[in-house]
C-alpha cells in the first residue's frame, strides 16, 4: 500500500480530535517520510458493543489507515481480566474467560464497520502475555516504581480516601507497556484517559531496547448524560444500534455537545463544523442540528435510507405525538408485577427509576390514555406504555 505524504490530509490527522502528542515534530517528520509506520490501538472487550466512545479512537485509526499505514489492532483478552483502572475510582471486577469470549462474538464484525479489517493486523495480547514466566514479570515490572503508581492520579484519590488500590492494577500498565514492544509498535493512540498506560508504553519499549513509539492522545466523547461515555455507566451510543436508538439517543443530547459530535463522530469538513458552531451561537435551532448529525452517524454505521426513515419515525413519534411502527413486545402472565417485568426485560435500570418516573407522571398508558400512578400495579390486561419521552413497549398476556 503506497504511503500518502500530503501535508494538508498530515495536519489534519495530527489535529482533527486530538488533545496531545508527544513528540508531534518526531510524528510529523515520520509521517512525511513516506515510510509505513505501525501504528497501534488496544482495546479490552470489557463490554460487547463497540460505542461512540471508542469508535473516536477507531475512527482516528481510520485516517492513518487512509495515508497508508499499517494498523495493528490488540484485542486485550488477557488485559480484560485484571481491568483497566484508568479513570476509575474503585477497582474494577476482573472478567472470566467465558465473559470475555461472550464479549468478543460480535466485537471484530463490529469494529469492520470503521476499518478494512482485511489491511489489519489482529492480535491477542494472551499470545506473549500468558505464557510469561514469573522472572518475566519481575522483569517487566522493574520498568516502574511504587511510587510511579501512586502518583497516578486515580490511585492518589482513592488512597487519600483511604480506599484500596490492589496490587494488580499496578501491573496493568506494564503489561499493556509490553504490548508496544510485543508488535514494536512506532505510534500508539488512545484516549486521554489512557494517557499514563500510553506512556507505559514508551517506558517498557525504552527498557527492552526499542526506538519508543510516539503517543497520539484523543479527546473523550462524552456520553448521553454528559459524563465520559462508559458501558459500565450505561449512557452510550453503541455502533449496533437500531437506527431509531441512534436517532433518539442522538436528540437527546446535551446541546452543547453538537459541534463536539460532529468533530469526533463524523467526517464533516471542518469548515462546516465551524458553520453549525456559529449558528448555534447566533441562536438557530439546536435541534435542527442534532438531525443532521444522527442522520450522519446513522448514515456511516447503517445506512442513507436507514437515517431518513429513522427521522420520519422520530417526527411522528414525538414531534407529531404518535406511536413508533414497531415496539417491543414482552408476553406476560396476569399478575406479574409491572416494574419488574420493565426492570427484568432492562427498560429500566431499576425499581427505583420505575418508582421515580411513576411519581413524575412520566409513564402513560396509551391504550386507556392515562398515567400510571400505582408504583405497585400488577398486570391485568394487555398495556401499552410510553415511559418518559421515548421508550415504548408493549406488554402482552400469554
Amino acid at each position: 500500500m503506497k504511503v500518502i505524504t500530503d501535508e494538508k490530509k498530515i495536519k489534519e490527522v495530527l489535529s482533527r480530535g486530538v488533545e496531545d502528542i508527544f513528540i508531534k515534530e518526531d510524528l510529523k517528520e515520520r509521517l512525511s517520510s513516506g515510510k509505513q509506520l505501525r501504528i497501534k490501538l488496544g482495546i479490552d472487550p470489557t463490554s460487547p458493543f463497540i460505542h461512540l466512545g471508542r469508535a473516536v479512537t477507531l475512527l482516528k485509526l481510520k485516517a492513518f489507515q487512509d495515508l497508508g499505514h499499517h494498523i495493528v489492532l490488540i484485542i486485550g483478552d488477557f488485559t480484560a481480566k485484571i481491568g483497566d483502572p484508568s479513570d476509575k475510582l474503585e477497582k474494577r471486577p476482573m472478567l472470566t474467560d467465558e465473559q470475555i469470549s461472550n464479549n468478543l462474538k460480535k466485537y471484530l464484525e463490529q469494529i469492520n464497520l470503521i476499518l478494512d479489517m482485511k489491511e489489519v493486523e489482529v492480535r491477542y495480547n494472551s499470545e506473549w502475555l500468558k505464557g510469561m514466566s514469573i522472572p518475566e514479570i519481575g522483569q517487566l515490572l522493574e520498568c516502574f516504581t511504587v511510587q510511579q503508581m501512586t502518583k497516578r492520579r486515580n490511585f492518589k484519590e482513592r488512597l487519600d480516601a483511604g480506599k484500596d488500590v490492589f496490587m494488580v492494577e499496578f501491573m496493568y500498565p506494564a503489561l499493556q507497556g509490553y504490548d508496544s514492544v510485543a508488535v514494536n509498535s512506532d505510534v500508539e493512540i488512545g484516549g486521554f484517559d489512557q494517557l499514563f498506560n500510553l506512556k507505559a508504553g514508551r517506558t517498557v519499549q525504552k527498557r527492552y531496547g526499542q526506538k519508543e513509539q510516539d503517543i497520539m492522545v484523543l479527546s473523550m466523547l462524552e456520553g448521553t448524560d454528559g459524563r465520559k461515555m462508559s458501558s459500565s455507566w450505561g449512557n452510550i451510543i453503541s455502533v449496533i444500534d437500531t437506527p431509531d436508538e441512534m436517532f433518539g439517543k442522538i436528540m437527546s443530547l446535551k446541546d452543547e455537545l453538537i459541534t463536539k459530535y460532529f468533530l469526533l463522530t463524523t467526517d464533516l469538513n471542518l469548515s462546516e463544523i465551524a458553520k453549525i458552531e456559529n449558528s448555534l451561537k447566533n441562536g438557530e435551532n439546536p435541534m435542527e442540528f442534532k438531525k443532521i448529525l444522527a442522520k450522519k452517524i446513522i448514515s456511516f454505521y447503517h445506512s442513507v435510507k436507514d437515517a431518513q426513515k429513522a427521522e420520519e419515525n422520530f417526527v411522528n413519534t414525538f414531534q407529531k405525538k404518535e406511536i413508533p411502527e414497531k415496539i417491543k413486545e414482552i408476553k406476560v402472565k396476569t399478575g406479574e408485577m409491572l416494574s419488574e417485568i420493565l426492570v427484568k426485560n432492562k427498560i429500566l435500570s431499576s425499581k427505583g427509576e420505575w418508582r421515580r418516573l411513576v411519581l413524575e407522571n412520566a409513564v402513560h398508558d396509551l391504550l386507556n390514555d392515562k398515567n400510571i400512578t400505582d408504583v405497585n400495579l400488577k398486570i391485568s390486561e394487555n398495556l401499552t406504555l410510553k415511559i418518559g419521552k421515548k421508550r415504548f413497549v408493549k406488554i402482552v398476556i400469554k
